[in-house]
């Protein structure tokens, strides 16, 4: 098949983008380096997965000290959101506009909520999100209701909502793309960074993947990897060289979609220099894997030795009353939601705890995911070293996040919990990157336009979260998938490939 469209990647940006324009009948052509994930053995086996890492990739990359690292960076149908905790939680409002942190002031969008919200609204459909818009005082306007109502808190959750609010707290509940009967028939074990293969998550592969291959003009090839993008003098991409199957190939396609995620999309963006182009393609403005951003994130653990979670499935609830503010009228520190329910294998896997000491504590643990903005920072890139990628992460914003964490712990004291542990994530797993290939009006500033079209190749468009130009506080899913729409309206409106 001669693709009309050609989509490197098949993660929430290139799966939502074929789902969006496979109704247009165009041939529509998705490459996927990896392969299905097929059930295992191993899909519920915390050792595995947190201590082995037998879903991790036989990948090295380069941190910003030149330290070899292995990247959490998953290669299978689906991208990243195999593994996501499913939490599809819009921007807010005010995230589209400069907002003032304590370590400096956000560039702010060259769109504006509204402008996104009917294609939030769309991806909320196609991701069959469940939520309550009416809870979170920050919740900004939908245009619609959510497709189905919010997953309801177990018990024990419930007793901790009402904990929260009796110290002023505002939770709501967390707007989730999940099946919770087929994932819990599958097993009754947590959520986040566990496999899905049993389409309980609505991931990239269950949700976008799947509508877009209900059509026959649209073709999945897995196990191709692009290598190069190469671009004419009049600065269209002509072909991408891939390799299949072992086997080197030059495709080619009017339109050429990168959605291989912001690291990803950014090293081959930089591998695909030329003579005219020495810096890389799509980079005239020197902004091609510049301002990389990852979020601030924590483990905060709640505990009271008398009482026990008994919660099968926690990640029902989150708290965003330090979003906007740090709740004294100061600079925002950020969100608060539940992880997956922590289990005694799964801290015995990434601490030197006994495992009968972790169960002890994850028994009787409320799990908390303290996330906070990573603002842009043109220092902060992806590289390249002797063809290898070099992720020079340089965090912003530590201070409020810290705070952040204070806060939080300060607030579950009073609610009850007499200890509080904490613990903040690496930099290894980079699930929330974006902002390699960053979005703007200003072609000397910035890689794509608003429709997430290359500013410098006419039938270039990048579909990913490289293109954001802020990490704001929240998951970047649902909002990658709004872009991908947004995208794929803008292609169907305007005869690019003629």
């Amino acid at each position: 098949m001669q693709p009309d469209i050609l989509i490197i990647g098949s993660g929430m940006g290139g799966a939502t983008l074929a789902a969006a324009l496979a109704p247009s009948g165009r041939r529509i052509l998705i490459l996927e380096r990896g392969v299905r994930l097929e059930p295992s053995a191993q899909d519920r086996d915390a050792k595995a997965i947190f201590g082995d890492g037998v879903f991790r990739p036989d990948e090295t990359w380069l941190d910003g000290h030149d330290q070899p690292f292995n990247p959490g960076n998953y290669y299978f149908v689906g991208g990243n959101s195999k593994f996501y905790g499913a939490a599809l939680i819009r921007y807010r409002a005010e995230d589209f506009a400069p907002m003032l942190h304590r370590d400096g002031t956000t560039p702010g969008w060259p769109v504006t909520y509204d402008d996104l919200e009917p294609d939030y609204q769309a991806a909320e459909d196609l991701y069959c999100v469940r939520g309550d818009p009416s809870q979170d005082p920050t919740e900004p306007p939908h245009s619609g209701a959510y497709p189905f109502g919010p997953v309801t808190h177990e018990p024990d959750m419930q007793d901790l909502f009402a904990r929260l609010r009796s110290v002023g707290m505002s939770p709501s509940t967390i707007p989730l793309g999940l099946d919770l009967e087929r994932w819990l028939a599958a097993g009754d074990t947590t959520w986040d960074a566990f496999p899905n293969t049993c389409g309980g998550k609505m991931d990239a592969e269950t949700c976008g993947l799947a509508e877009a291959l209900k059509h026959e003009n649209v073709t999945l090839k897995t196990n191709a990897r692009a290598q190069r993008l190469v671009a004419d003098a009049n600065g269209r991409v002509s072909g991408v060289e891939v390799e299949v199957d072992g086997r080197q190939e030059t495709l080619t396609a009017p339109i050429v979609v990168l959605a291989a995620g912001a690291v990803q999309s950014a090293a081959l963006l930089l591998t695909s220099a030329d003579a005219a182009r020495p810096s890389g393609l799509a980079n005239r403005s020197d902004q091609v894997g510049r301002n990389f951003m990852n979020h601030n994130c924590s483990a905060v653990l709640a505990l009271h030795p008398l009482r026990r979670n008994r919660s099968v499935y926690q990640k029902t609830l989150m708290v965003n009353d330090f979003y906007l503010t740090d709740g004294q009228g100061g600079a925002p520190l950020g969100n608060i939601q539940m992880l997956g329910k922590i289990t005694g294998p799964i801290l015995a896997a990434t601490t030197p705890m006994p495992s009968w000491v972790a169960s002890l504590i994850a028994d009787r643990s409320f799990d908390f995911y303290a996330m906070s903005e990573d603002l842009p920072n043109p220092d902060s890139r992806v590289t390249l070293k002797d063809g290898q990628i070099r992720l020079d992460w340089q965090r912003s914003n530590w201070d409020a996040h810290l705070e952040l964490v204070r806060v939080l712990k300060r607030k579950l004291r009073k609610a009850g919990f007499p200890v509080v542990l904490s613990r903040s994530f690496d930099r290894r797993t980079p699930s929330h990157q974006c902002g390699t290939a960053r979005m703007g009006a200003d072609p000397t500033a910035s890689v794509v336009d608003t429709f997430c079209r290359s500013h410098d190749h006419p039938n270039l468009f990048i579909v990913d979260a490289s293109v954001l130009p802020t990490s704001a506080a929240v998951n970047p899913a649902l909002t990658i998938a709004a872009l991908a729409f947004r995208a794929g309206r803008h292609i169907q409106e305007r005869e690019w490939a003629a």
